[in-house]
């Protein structure tokens, strides 16, 4: 399913970001990983994995992973206290280490350099919590790579996630919060809040997503950017997901105030709009040549 976002007028433009040196040490040099096979006309697809003590679901989420259709994977560690760095080491991964605890959103954006520094085409930003299923990636890059959306999202909504054990709570706040945002973005996804979501170069390269938030808002602010910039197309396909006692999750707590700052983006997003209040966040940039 496919949903264009319609240009906006243009904006002014913004300085690009410059990386942010002393925020990782990368552990080794890319390399493409074991037994992908790529031509020198093959689009370069990576997978990035924003992760924080995730030693127990890496490797299953790790040979999951369709190998053949991916040129590298990239895994950003936000200072884990479990073997996570290790078994990334153990599994061939290109490890980065954060030197501090820059968070979920700040880890992305490690990620996302990373990735576009690498010469990828489409980046696939994948949680190694395992509760994704990671062997829908061929589907979920497809449309990017034929041209037709830049950004890609594999809904859980799609399917039945009650019945892969999403907690009521958490099912009732994700459908409030998504047709809240169709309703400001004026689109019609089944859901935004995803932990596998798959984007063009050239998106990446546009949207200032270094202006971000570096907690879980992360994701949203940066839909509302591709929205607000205009010109792109999204999509989503089916995921399945699993919950058990292994993979992550954010405790009601946290998920409280994740859905004020979903809303606050939203009224960020809608101020901007009708020009009342113009967010910095919101600007488009030009594309590096």
């Amino acid at each position: 399913m496919l949903w264009p976002v319609e240009p906006s007028p243009p904006a002014s433009e913004l300085p690009a970001d410059a990386a942010s040196s002393g925020d990782a040490v990368p552990s080794s040099q890319a390399a493409p990983v074991a037994g992908a096979v790529r031509g020198p006309e093959s689009p370069c697809v990576i997978v990035v994995m924003p992760a924080y003590n995730a030693a127990r679901t890496l490797e299953r989420t790790y040979r999951d992973i369709p190998h053949e259709v991916v040129s590298s994977i990239i895994l950003v560690d936000d200072v884990s206290q479990d073997e996570t760095v290790d078994i990334a080491r153990d599994l061939g991964l290109d490890v980065i280490i954060h030197r501090q605890n820059l968070g979920y959103g700040g880890n992305q954006k490690t990620c996302y350099r990373a990735a576009l520094d690498a010469g990828a085409d489409v980046v696939v930003m994948l949680h190694p919590d395992y509760q994704y299923d990671a062997t829908r990636i061929p589907a979920l890059i497809q449309p990017i790579l034929q041209g037709g959306a830049d950004l890609m999202l594999g809904s859980r909504f799609l399917g039945d996630p009650l019945a892969g054990g999403m907690p009521r709570y958490k099912y009732l706040s994700n459908r409030f919060l998504t047709t809240v945002e169709n309703l400001a973005f004026g689109l019609h996804l089944s859901e935004y809040h995803t932990g596998l979501r798959a984007y063009s170069r050239r998106l990446l390269e546009t949207i200032p997503y270094q202006l971000n938030s570096n907690d879980f808002v992360f994701d949203q602010e940066l839909i509302a950017q591709v929205v607000a910039a205009g010109g792109f197309r999204i999509g989503e396909i089916a995921v399945p997901t699993r919950y058990f006692e292994e993979a992550s999750s954010v405790g009601f707590r946290r998920s409280v105030v994740y859905g004020l700052s979903t809303l606050r983006v939203v009224a960020r997003f809608l101020l901007h709009r009708i020009g009342l209040r113009r967010s910095r966040k919101l600007r488009a940039r030009r594309p590096q040549p």
